[in-house]
C-alpha cells in the first residue's frame, strides 16, 4: 500500500432539475467530462436518449422526504431529524402530498461518455464490486464485441438512473444514480482468446513475483474485468447483477470481490480516507490539478506503438493493478500507538508526518533527514511512507483508489479483512512494479499484510457517443 490515495473532495456539485416524470422523482446532478461530480463549468451537453427527470407535483410519500438538503459538506440529517421526519410521514402516508426532490447522496450522477472511463478520477465511493470474467468456451472476438456493446449500454443506462434495457430486477427502483460508475478492462489472456495478440500492449505483460505474494490464482487475473462503484449499496448491487446477467453465455465469473469506503458526508469535512488499520491512507496521492497528472496516469490521446509504446486503441486509457491485500489485524492491534506510527511514518490521529512536530498537519512536508535528540530518524528508515514516496522511487507514481473489505472470520478465528488495492497508471512497470519492488525489500508494514490475489488490466479510454468501450480494439 503506497502512501497515496484519493481525497474525497471533488469539484463543487451543482444540481439541475430536468422536466418530465421519472421513477426516482429526483432532481439530478450532472457530471463534468472528467467524470468527477458535476460543476457548472465545462458541463457536457445532454446526451441523446437521456430520460428526463423531475419531481411530480403530487403523489405518495417518497422515502426521499426523509433526507434533508445537503449543505456544502454533504452532511445528512441527524438522527433526531430523521426520526421526526419518519414519524410525520407515517402519520400521513395515506394522503397525497408533494414529493421533495432528491437532494442528497442519491442525486449524484457521473457521465458514461467521457474522455477517460468513469471510476478512475471519480471521488471514492461508499460501495464497490470488483469482478473478473473469463470468456466461455468457443466465445471469441465476435461474442466479446457483442458483450461489450451490451455492457456499455447497461452501464450508460444505470449510471443515468434508468433501468436496464432487458429484465431489470428493480433492486434500485426507489434510488437515484448515487454516483454509480462502471469501468471495463481487458486482461492479458483476453487477446489470445479473441485472436488479437498483435493488439496486446507490452505494458500488459504479467507482473513479476514479489516476496510478499501468497496468491490464490483462482482469484487472480481474468479475460475481462469490471469495477462497479456507487454511494448506495443497493445501487451498486443492482449494477453488479445487471452486468452478470448481461454476460449470458458469452462469459462466466472468474472471481468477485466486494468492498466499501466511508460514506460521503460521514465526516465534518472532506478528508483523506482511513483504512482498516485506522491509518489515514493516501496523503500523497497524485491530484488531477497537478501539471503532470495525465502524463503519469493516462496513456496519451494520440497513443501509438511508435510513440508511447501503446496501441492506438488504448488512447486516453490507463492500466489498473488490483491486489487483494489481507491485513493481519490481530497482530497489528497488539502494537502500541507509537509502534504503529513508526511502521507508517505518520501520526495515526491526523496523518501528519512524524518529522513535523506538534503543529504539523497531514500536508506538512516530510523531512526524511530530521532526527530526535538521540540522533535517531524521526521517520524510521523502513517506514512505509518513506519507502513508497515518489521521490524515493525515481518519481514513480500511481493513483490509488481502493476499497476496504471484510469477508467474515476465517477458520483460524481471525478477520478476513483488508484492502482491495486498485491503482491506476500510464505504465505499470514504472508505477506499481517500481514501488512494490522497493516495498518488497524492507517495508515495515509487510509484516502485517499479505497479498492474496492479483490482476493487471488494460482499461481503454471512454466510449464516445454511440460507441461502446473497447470498440477500437474489437472492431479496429
Amino acid at each position: 500500500m503506497a502512501d497515496q490515495d484519493l481525497v474525497e473532495d471533488g469539484p463543487a456539485a451543482r444540481r439541475r432539475a430536468r422536466g418530465g416524470a421519472d421513477r426516482t422523482g429526483a432532481a439530478r446532478m450532472r457530471a463534468t467530462p472528467d467524470d468527477s461530480p458535476s460543476s457548472s463549468v465545462g458541463a457536457e451537453p445532454k446526451r441523446e436518449g437521456d430520460r428526463p427527470h423531475g419531481s411530480p407535483a403530487s403523489g405518495p410519500l417518497s422515502r426521499r422526504r426523509l433526507l434533508g438538503t445537503a449543505g456544502a459538506t454533504g452532511l445528512a440529517l441527524g438522527a433526531a431529524g430523521g426520526a421526526a421526519g419518519y414519524a410525520a410521514g407515517s402519520a400521513s402516508s395515506t394522503s397525497a402530498e408533494k414529493v421533495t426532490p432528491l437532494s442528497s447522496l442519491g442525486a449524484g450522477e457521473v457521465r458514461f461518455h467521457v474522455k477517460h472511463q468513469p471510476g478512475i478520477t471519480t471521488p471514492l465511493q461508499a460501495r464497490g464490486h470488483l469482478v473478473a470474467f473469463d470468456l466461455a468456451a468457443g466465445a471469441g472476438r465476435k461474442e466479446a464485441a457483442a458483450l461489450l456493446r451490451r455492457w456499455s449500454d447497461t452501464a450508460r443506462r444505470l449510471m443515468a438512473g434508468e433501468p436496464a434495457a432487458q429484465d431489470d430486477t428493480a433492486i434500485a427502483l426507489d434510488a437515484g444514480p448515487s454516483s454509480l460508475t462502471v469501468t471495463f478492462g481487458f486482461g492479458h489472456s483476453f487477446f489470445a482468446r479473441t485472436g488479437l495478440e498483435k493488439q496486446r500492449p507490452e505494458s500488459l505483460d504479467p507482473l513479476p513475483d514479489f516476496s510478499s505474494d501468497q496468491l490464490d490464482r483462482s482469484r487472480s487475473d481474468g479475460d475481462l474485468w469490471v469495477q462497479i462503484g456507487a454511494d448506495d449499496a443497493l445501487v451498486a448491487f443492482h449494477a453488479l447483477r445487471a452486468i452478470q446477467k448481461d454476460a449470458g453465455g458469452a462469459a462466466r465469473v472468474r472471481w468477485q470481490m466486494n468492498g466499501f469506503n466511508r460514506s460521503p458526508g460521514a465526516t465534518a469535512h472532506p478528508m483523506t480516507a482511513r483504512n482498516l488499520m485506522g491509518q489515514v491512507d493516501g496523503t500523497r496521492n497524485p491530484k488531477p490539478t497537478e501539471s503532470d497528472f495525465d502524463e503519469r496516469i493516462f496513456v496519451p490521446g494520440s497513443a501509438s506503438p511508435s510513440t508511447s509504446g501503446d496501441p492506438a486503441w488504448m488512447a486516453n486509457g490507463s492500466y489498473a493493478v488490483i491486489r487483494r491485500i489481507r491485513m493481519l489485524l490481530d497482530d497489528w492491534e497488539q502494537l502500541s500507538l507509537k509502534e504503529q506510527e513508526d511502521v507508517i511514518g505518520r501520526r495515526k490521529s491526523d496523518g501528519a508526518p512524524l518529522s513535523g512536530g506538534s503543529k504539523a498537519t497531514e500536508t506538512t512536508a516530510m523531512d526524511l533527514e530530521k532526527t530526535d535528540a538521540e540522533g535517531s530518524l524521526l521517520v524510521p528508515i523502513n517506514a512505509h511512507a518513506r519507502i513508497s514516496r515518489p521521490d524515493q522511487n525515481g518519481g514513480a507514481a500511481m493513483l490509488r483508489r481502493p476499497f476496504s473489505f471484510h469477508d467474515g472470520i476465517d477458520a483460524k478465528g481471525v478477520p478476513d479483512a483488508g484492502l482491495l488495492f486498485v491503482c491506476w497508471q500510464a505504465d505499470p512497470l514504472r508505477g506499481f512494479v517500481t514501488v512494490q519492488r522497493k516495498l518488497d525489500r524492507g517495508d515495515a508494514l509487510s509484516r502485517f499484510i499479505r497479498h492474496e490475489s492479483s490482476g493487471l488490466f488494460a482499461v481503454p479510454g471512454g466510449a464516445a457517443e454511440g460507441e461502446y468501450v473497447g470498440q477500437g480494439l474489437l472492431e479496429g
